[in-house]
């Protein structure tokens, strides 16, 4: 199970906050390279934030930077719709897959498997719900059908998987290399004592 001290918690909550914000539909970063971090940032803070309260402050932030957007950034208000809400569920897959990832973790390379399972479980329902809701709610589409849906599902989807491997990947190199150092760092302070 993965356990950490609150100051290491609050260190990576912020900077899960600066990513978020950075690189929210591109909103208000110069960044325009940099692929959103929504989906990653939502399943990073289940695996490595106990307190439930930054679910719905996450949520919070990302409903207000989109309302900023929208409101005072001259972003077009296309993805605001009857649909928005069910972002509330497709960000809650993304953090119960992290929770339940959290779980399972033991340092060593075979918790890769359980990470990539939770990632792809909580991106799928995630995007079933995202997309999906914005495809047959959103009044954007006519005539819609799960045929079609299923086919904007295989084209789109591939996408959105590519952002979160990314911030993912990122997440693990990070993770790790900071493991190693405390590791190391843990073996000096033992043999000095």
């Amino acid at each position: 199970m993965l356990i950490l001290s609150q100051r290491t918690q609050l260190i990576i909550a912020a900077a899960l906050v600066l990513l978020l914000i950075i690189t929210r539909g591109h909103h208000f970063a110069g960044l325009h390279n940099l692929p959103s971090a929504s989906t990653a940032v939502f399943l990073l803070a289940g695996i490595y934030l106990r307190p439930a309260w930054v679910f719905p402050a996450l949520l919070t932030i990302a409903g207000g930077l989109d309302f900023a957007a929208v409101t005072w950034g001259g972003v077009s208000n296309f993805c605001v719709s009857p649909a928005y809400p069910l972002l509330i569920p497709a960000y809650a897959a993304l953090w119960l897959a992290g929770r339940w990832y959290a779980k399972h973790y033991h340092f060593e390379w075979r918790t890769l498997l359980p990470l990539f399972a939770a990632m792809l479980v909580g991106a799928v329902v995630c995007e079933l719900f995202s997309s999906g809701g914005f495809y047959f709610l959103s009044g954007q589409f006519t005539d819609t059908t799960l045929v079609e849906f299923g086919g904007r599902f295989a084209t789109y989807f591939p996408f959105s998987l590519q952002s979160i491997v990314f911030y993912t990947a990122l997440a693990t190199v990070i993770h790790i290399i900071f493991t190693l150092l405390r590791g190391v760092s843990g073996q000096r302070g033992s043999v000095q004592s």
